[in-house]
């Protein structure tokens, strides 16, 4: 078996472990999004009603289960992502882009704020069909918006990487490292010249 073969069978394992995992509801379904820092994605979702699970990883790269060392460093390809379980019958896929765009720079590439590298490039990760098509839809939808080009990426989903236990509920667990972090990046000023008040609406800030 390639080494291909070998991944996408493990992205199928990882993908039906994510939506049958006994912690959650038999209806939750899963969506991964690349935004920069993890932690800040997990904020932002941990916000919206009907998500019931955030999980800092790592999506996108060759390597199988990282450490936040090793992506960090380079050369395995990942992306920061959070993995975002919810109840469809709370909050549908739409709702979730929706956020999602409104969290990030939707015009820079391989990087997010003041966090530079691949490691930090803004991206979706539809896990079906259906998400694709709304995916692209979205990020149509927002080029026709400001008349420019998106640099944010539509990859296909391959496999998930839980992030080390330290790096989940960061924002809540450190909330004065987070919120110094936060800050100092830059996050929540750039965030409202791009998308003005609905940045505030939509969780942000």
């Amino acid at each position: 078996m390639t080494s291909t073969s070998t991944g996408r069978r493990l992205g199928t394992i990882l993908l039906f472990a994510a939506l049958t995992s006994p912690a959650l509801a038999a209806d939750t379904e899963s969506a991964v999004f690349g935004g920069g820092c993890f932690w800040c994605m997990e904020e932002a979702y941990d916000k919206v009603e009907g998500v019931v699970e955030t999980t800092s990883g790592f999506s996108g790269g060759q390597e199988e289960n990282p450490t936040y060392e090793q992506v960090s460093a380079g050369g395995t390809g990942h992306i920061e992502v959070v993995k975002v379980d919810y109840d469809p019958d709370a909050v549908d896929y739409d709702t979730l882009l929706h956020v999602f765009w409104r969290n990030i720079d939707p015009f820079v590439e391989d990087r997010q704020f003041c966090d530079e590298g691949h490691t930090y490039q803004s991206a979706i990760f539809p896990t079906n069909a259906a998400q694709r098509e709304q995916a692209e839809a979205s990020r149509e939808a927002v080029a026709e918006r400001f008349g420019q080009d998106i640099a944010t990426e539509i990859i296909a989903f391959e496999a998930f990487y839980p992030a080390e236990d330290y790096h989940q509920n960061f924002y809540e667990e450190n909330a004065m490292r987070y919120n110094y972090y936060k800050s100092a990046c830059g996050r929540s000023e750039r965030l409202k010249e791009i998308w003005a008040d609905e940045a505030e609406a939509s969780g942000s800030q």
